[in-house]
């Protein structure tokens, strides 16, 4: 049934109409929840959304301005289903209506989905999840810390299992919102401050299962940096086996669950004891078999056979040293031989060309009076006295 609310006959002007629809429909739909898709999206560059809300159907025009926009914690494109909480507001003159934004979430599975695929394959191809980055995490942890909700059942389980393999193993925790929008801060300030004060060997980063929105947090970007900046060594354990988050790729070591990881990170304490004591076996009976080996080498000794043992090791020594001795001797025996002959040879050629020689086949050499060799008839005048000198004797002479 149909209630009137204004007489039949009422006569409205455009403005007066529209004044009562814009009362009407601001005040009954404030804080309004809308789910639909985006359209048209366009973002203004003084950093206010406009897009519109559609479903199979209708379609709503939609501003989100840039305060509340800057809150979002995903980047809106046409085709993503969202949740809205807002007001409508009635723009007069246009006689238009629209809902003013102030919260949106990402509705739907699928979008959510989509959504984190995008954001891993953006981090990847900055290197946030290359193998070379990853550290290793220590097997004989101090203490290890874990960032996780201080009341969950997580950080229970992993206490649990702690205590159990190794109570010397110190838990520090750090606690952390780990749902809903102040879940990624939280996490990324208590990583930071683990780190900051270099408070433990090991961070354990997660939470117990959920839904896909409530592990969305661990997917955040500032949680997957925070992860991949740690200089401390993080395991990341968050939900179930088959539950993922971004921050797995990021972490050095990614545990199915929390009780995992805890496994992970705390070496069982019987365990390295049942190793060390078999490591010890293993050492005394390589030990004792070398002993027994020697005291059988040791009983074969004896004075004649040592005797016997060095001359067999001696002999080819001997008759090494021999052969050298005789090789080098005769070796140097031909190189004085050889030297001799070469001085013969030389002390002919020497005296081949000696002056004496030549003088007694017949020559003469002539000097002037002032003891000048003549070599040329250029080198006297004529009544010149010269001296000249046979293989023997002196004869004096004048030029002629």
């Amino acid at each position: 049934m149909t209630t009137q609310l204004f007489p039949s006959d009422t006569v409205f002007s455009v403005t007066s109409l529209t004044s009562v629809i814009k009362e009407l429909l601001e005040s009954s739909f404030v804080n309004i929840s809308l789910e639909g898709e985006i359209s048209g999206y366009r973002p203004n560059s003084s950093g206010h959304l406009y897009f519109t809300l559609k479903d199979e159907n209708s379609q709503i025009s939609a501003v989100m301005f840039r305060g509340k926009a800057a809150t979002l914690k995903f980047v809106p494109k046409d085709g993503i289903k969202v949740r809205c909480t807002g007001s409508i507001s009635v723009y007069a003159p246009r006689g238009n209506y629209q809902i003013i934004i102030s919260k949106m979430e990402i509705a739907g599975e699928g979008n959510i989905l989509q959504i984190l695929e995008e954001r891993k394959m953006r981090l990847a191809a900055e290197g946030l999840f290359n193998s070379d980055r990853k550290k290793r995490i220590p097997f004989f942890p101090k203490k290890i810390g874990v960032v996780t909700s201080p009341t969950g059942a997580a950080l229970r389980d992993i206490l649990q299992i702690t205590k159990r393999r190794n109570p010397a193993v110190e838990v520090i925790v750090f606690p952390a919102v780990v749902q809903g929008n102040d879940a990624a801060p939280s996490i990324v300030r208590q990583i930071q401050a683990a780190n900051d004060f270099k408070m433990v060997d090991t961070l354990i980063v997660g939470r117990g299962g959920g839904s896909i929105e409530d592990l969305l947090p661990f997917s955040e970007e500032s949680v997957v940096r925070a992860v991949a900046e740690s200089e401390i060594p993080v395991i990341s354990a968050v939900g179930h086996e088959i539950d993922w988050a971004l921050c797995d790729y990021a972490a050095d070591c990614r545990a199915p669950t929390p009780s995992a990881a805890a496994e992970i990170a705390v070496p069982q304490l019987i365990d390295i004891k049942n190793d060390l004591n078999g490591y010890q076996n293993e050492i005394l009976s390589l030990i004792n078999t070398k002993v027994e080996k020697m005291k059988l080498l040791i009983k074969s000794f004896n004075p004649d056979s040592m005797e016997m043992r060095f001359r067999t090791i001696e002999q080819p020594y001997l008759m090494r040293l021999e052969n050298a001795k005789n090789a080098l001797q005769t070796n140097f025996e031909e190189k004085i031989k050889n030297f001799r002959q070469f001085l013969r040879e030389s002390v002919q050629i020497l005296e081949g060309a000696s002056p004496k020689t030549i003088l007694a086949r017949g020559y003469s050499m002539v000097k002037t009076a002032d003891g000048k060799i003549v070599r040329s008839q250029t080198d006297v005048k004529n009544g010149e006295k010269i001296e000249v000198y046979p293989a023997e004797g002196k004869i004096l002479a004048t030029v002629d």
